[in-house]
């Protein structure tokens, strides 16, 4: 390898960023919702505060909610657009159906940190427990010597705090597939709720 190649590949490595120790996920951490992803329409920072047209922001945080079943969405939209209809003054229909998308994208990308940040205080909580768990597997060990060495009250305690601890870890990891696949889900509602939205403008 010469000396520029060598070079290079050093700082390319160095531009990596580093695994976060904290971050379970296979998926990497990426801590927002790219708008170009998710949206091909209009500005979003053009679109003015979205949270001045109140009946956009309605919308907005209506079909947000990961309680708003898809089917809905359209006839959500549609209604919405025959307010804009009866009232011109407020806004063009792609002014307004933008002021909609920004809104959603705004909440969705806020719920996202949230659900991010609760991920990472998950995954401390696991490492503390799996350390727990090292420390009383150790002490159980050093106290049971040997397969003849007789049962103690102390051993008998840390037996069961083990099994319980070992336990609770284990559904803790089984239940990590779940959450890590959340912030996947609100990326995809925002891509989904983008195209309804672009195909009315």
């Amino acid at each position: 390898m010469t000396a520029f190649a060598l070079v290079a590949a050093t700082q390319t490595a160095a531009a990596q960023p580093k695994p976060d120790p904290d971050w379970p996920c296979a998926q990497r951490r990426v801590p927002t919702i790219s708008a170009g992803a998710v949206w091909s329409g209009p500005p979003l920072d053009q679109a003015g505060d979205w949270g001045q047209d109140f009946q956009a922001a309605e919308l907005a945080q209506t079909l947000a909610s990961r309680r708003t079943p898809d089917s809905e969405m359209d006839g959500l939209i549609d209604a919405f657009l025959e307010k804009v209809a009866a009232d011109p003054s407020a806004g063009t229909k792609d002014q307004r159906l933008t002021h909609v998308f920004a809104g959603v994208f705004e909440l969705l990308n806020t719920e996202r940190a949230r659900i991010l940040d609760g991920i990472t205080r998950y995954s401390r909580a696991q490492n503390r427990l799996a350390e727990k768990i090292r420390g009383e597997s150790d002490k159980l060990s050093e106290l049971k010597d040997s397969p003849a060495a007789p049962e103690t009250d102390e051993t008998r305690t840390l037996e069961t705090a083990l099994k319980w601890d070992d336990r609770i870890f284990q559904e803790r990891r089984q239940s990590l597939t779940y959450v890590c696949e959340t912030p996947v889900l609100l990326e995809k509602r925002a891509f989904d709720i983008g195209r309804k939205i672009q195909a009315k403008l």
